[in-house]
């Protein structure tokens, strides 16, 4: 990849333009590490480029922690999960020219950096309601953007404004992205399948095997499904990696019930496992 960003990354203006102030929904303009409507309002832009527009703390064990994080980097920079970002960025190639991608759910940017360098013509918008993640998203790409918020939460982004948006093992809020997208638009959502990790037992969190039929559920109302893609393979992870892939999770939550966290650090060599992943692409209905 030949597109990342180093060191202090102010917003891209296409960002800027793309967002709305979250306090009275007007759009924005920026100085060099401020975000501020004509209103007033105004959003400071961190040092590393993110800036957050959220108006409330952040719930305790919402958003990614910095262990967390620190582990999907580890686990992601080893080309773990790279058929996927392949996978994905395949489908954003064929799929888009230009315009906004919006990665909902982005973490640390990983699977928005590599769709990008597929769509040279394209610019990102990673929205997390980590601060700590977004710390890596904002500087994950030369044509990126981050803002801190809430999914679930009405977006601060402008309306029909997307050419695609990525949701990858995110929460998914289908108003939104029926809002936000283009009238031709198209959304990813990336889950993992049932059998995804199963080698590593109660370490994570089983896949439901109804997850596929509760994604049609809920975005089945505003969306039409046009395809979906497997990406599934078996791979040998390392014990440091074993420990990455169940730390960078939601089990990282749980490792304190039933010896978890003995059984974890009691790994010591390599394993099997399988990794799978379905990629379903919607089209908006009107």
């Amino acid at each position: 990849m030949n597109a990342r960003a180093s060191g202090n990354h102010p917003l891209p203006p296409e960002i800027v333009r793309s967002l709305r102030c979250s306090v009275c929904s007007d759009p924005v303009g920026s100085s060099e590490r401020t975000v501020r409507c004509e209103r007033g309002h105004s959003f400071d832009v961190a040092k590393q480029g993110y800036v957050n527009l959220l108006h409330a703390r952040v719930p305790a064990g919402t958003a990614d922690t910095a262990p967390m994080v620190a582990a999907r980097v580890d686990l992601l920079s080893s080309g773990a999960y790279r058929p996927l970002a392949d996978a994905l960025a395949k489908v954003a190639s064929e799929h888009v020219q230009d315009g906004l991608i919006i990665d909902a759910g982005a973490g640390t940017g990983y699977y928005l950096a590599h769709v990008l360098d597929a769509v040279p013509a394209a610019y990102g918008l990673a929205l997390d309601v980590s601060a700590v993640a977004l710390r890596r998203a904002a500087r994950a790409h030369a044509r990126a953007g981050a803002a801190v918020w809430n999914l679930w939460e009405p977006w601060p982004v402008a309306g029909s404004s997307a050419s695609l948006i990525l949701n990858v093992f995110a929460p998914r809020n289908a108003a939104q992205f029926h809002r936000v997208l283009t009238a031709d638009g198209l959304l990813v959502v990336a889950t993992p399948n049932p059998g995804h990790l199963r080698e590593l037992g109660d370490l994570v969190i089983s896949v439901d095997g109804a997850k596929d039929a509760r994604l049609e559920e809920t975005l089945g109302e505003r969306f039409a499904r046009v395809d979906r893609l497997e990406v599934t393979q078996r791979v040998t992870l390392s014990a440091a990696q074993i420990r990455q892939v169940v730390e960078m999770g939601p089990s990282a939550h749980h490792l304190h019930r039933d010896g978890r966290r003995e059984r974890l650090d009691a790994i010591t060599g390599p394993a099997d496992v399988t990794t799978s992943f379905g990629v379903a692409l919607y089209r908006p209905v009107p």
